[in-house]
């Protein structure tokens, strides 16, 4: 790979998106030593940005730094993943309802949209992953609390860790299908309380067949 030339970000977070991306992908695994030489020299860049890149991953909880051993792809433990889910279930079953209680219809509209297009997806893992993510950020983003929707990616990039296996056990995609069309059955309907329990049971079951 030629070496990566400064783009509007720093290079820095252009390396770190790189790597991040392999980590998502699998091309670094759980558990594995990251080769800042191999890395560096892949990318025709010195270790000072790499190591920049590494610490903006380290504080995602993708990388994790070992006293004298260097960097790793963070393992997620089933505690680990329990927590994560705990988490997002409380901040977005909370965001949902702010949602069903204000926002505009043309935002209801758009995240209706959003459930049609993950509907037609339901046979496109990839596909459905992506939409799956949009729907939830645009929700959050909806929602209006920036210090949630950095929380929530954040917790999100740990989840992926866990290469979406609770979606890609049998069945669970069509589980899933049906959880949403009852989050937005209580958002078109603006029940509050019930769009936070129908998001709350959405990340209970998603746990479990995760786990």
């Amino acid at each position: 790979m030629s070496a990566l030339s400064l783009a509007p970000r720093a290079l820095y977070e252009e390396v770190a998106e790189l790597l991040r991306q392999r980590i998502f992908n699998r091309e670094l695994e759980p558990g594995s030593w990251i080769d800042e030489l191999k890395i560096a020299e892949e990318y025709g860049i010195s270790r000072t940005p790499l190591r920049e890149a590494l610490k903006v991953l380290a504080a995602e909880g993708l990388v994790t730094m070992k006293v004298r051993r260097g960097a790793y792809v963070t393992e997620v433990s089933d505690k680990d993943l329990a927590d994560v889910y705990h988490l997002l279930a409380l901040l977005e079953s909370d965001a949902a309802g702010v949602v069903a209680q204000r926002a505009s219809d043309a935002e209801l509209a758009e995240l209706q949209g959003l459930h049609t297009e993950l509907e037609a997806a339901a046979d496109d893992r990839n596909r459905f992953f992506a939409l799956n993510e949009r729907f939830h950020m645009r929700l959050l983003e909806i929602a209006s609390n920036r210090w949630r929707e950095q929380m929530v990616a954040d917790l999100r990039k740990v989840m992926k860790l866990n290469r979406h296996n609770s979606l890609f056990k049998t069945g669970r995609i069509d589980e899933s299908l049906a959880e949403h069309r009852a989050i937005m059955t209580a958002l078109l309907a603006r029940n509050a309380e019930l769009t936070q329990q129908r998001m709350h049971e959405h990340f209970q079951n998603g746990l479990e067949a995760a786990t």
